[in-house]
C-alpha cells in the first residue's frame, strides 16, 4: 500500500480543498465566526498569506502562500481543524451518531467517527487535497476557481453574491477579473 508524502516546498503557493465529514451539512457557514477565529488564531502563531478563500456549507477552498522559510501547511490545517472542532464541541455540537462507512482507500470499511484512538471527532474529513501552484497563470486560475465555486454549486448567480469569499476583498483591491 502506498503512502502519500506531501511536498515540502518552502514559500510555496498552494491550492487546498478541505471537506466536512458529513457532506450536505451547513456547519461551515452556520458557524463561520468559529472558523474565522480558528484561522486568525492559527495565522497569529504560524503566519501565511491568504491569496483566496471561499467557504461553502460543507467544504472550503483556499489558496495560501507560505513564508519563505516555511513549508508546513499540514500543521496549519491541523490547527485550524482542531480549533474549529473544539470550539464547536464547547458550544455543545456533536457530529451525527451514524457516520458513513469509508468506501475506498486505505481506511475502507471504517467509520471515521469511531476512530477514537486517532482523537478524531467526525467533524472534518481526515485528509485534505492540495496542489502546489507552479506559475502565475495557475495561481490566477485557482483564485478564480475559489471565487466561482459558489456559482458552480448553484448557491448564487454571481461570485459577489456569496458572503463567505475573498472575492469581496479582491474586488475592493481591483484584483478580481472574471474569466
Amino acid at each position: 500500500m502506498s503512502r502519500y508524502l506531501r511536498p515540502r516546498v518552502f514559500g510555496a503557493t498552494i491550492f487546498f480543498t478541505v471537506n466536512m465529514q458529513q457532506r450536505g451539512s451547513d456547519v461551515l457557514v452556520r458557524e463561520i465566526d468559529r472558523l474565522r477565529r480558528a484561522v486568525r488564531q492559527t495565522r497569529a502563531e504560524r503566519p501565511f498569506r491568504i491569496d483566496a478563500w471561499v467557504v461553502l456549507p460543507d467544504h472550503l477552498h483556499a489558496v495560501w502562500t507560505l513564508p519563505e522559510r516555511d513549508s508546513d501547511y499540514a500543521v496549519r490545517w491541523g490547527a485550524i481543524k482542531a480549533r474549529f472542532t473544539m470550539s464547536l464541541r464547547g458550544a455543545g455540537f456533536s457530529p451525527p451518531s451514524e457516520l458513513p462507512v469509508v468506501l475506498s482507500g486505505r481506511y475502507a470499511g471504517l467509520k471515521p467517527g469511531l476512530r477514537h484512538n486517532k482523537r478524531e471527532r467526525g467533524v472534518w474529513q481526515r485528509r485534505f487535497w492540495e496542489h502546489h501552484i507552479r506559475n502565475e497563470a495557475e495561481s490566477a486560475a485557482c483564485v478564480r476557481y475559489c471565487h466561482i465555486n459558489p456559482v458552480k454549486h448553484g448557491l448564487v448567480e454571481r461570485p459577489q453574491e456569496w458572503l463567505y469569499s475573498s472575492v469581496h476583498r479582491d474586488i475592493r483591491h481591483e484584483r478580481y477579473e472574471p474569466a
